[in-house]
């Protein structure tokens, strides 16, 4: 027969839940920065080229590509963390 389960103790879910904090930001500080590095990029490159958009177009794809790449670096990073 089995007892009842015991909570988890008080400091590892705090732990826990420190974590899935830390991931969250930094999941979307991550994008953030990317898909504005991307634009800003691409506004200097259509001042150079004189062209009317093209840049801050290709600028802001780059980014947010180079962003979900990084994501999955972190999430792959915080799940090796979690395995051990």
């Amino acid at each position: 027969m089995k007892g009842p389960n015991k909570p988890a103790e008080p400091h590892k879910q705090t732990g826990h839940a420190l974590k899935a904090v830390s991931l969250v930001s930094a999941v979307g500080i991550n994008l953030a920065a990317f898909t504005l590095g991307g634009y800003f990029l691409g506004a200097w490159l259509d001042d150079k080229w004189n062209s009317s958009g093209l840049g801050v177009a290709l600028g802001v794809i780059v980014g947010v590509l180079c962003g979900i790449t990084g994501v999955i670096f972190i999430i792959k990073a915080f799940m090796e963390e979690s395995d051990g």
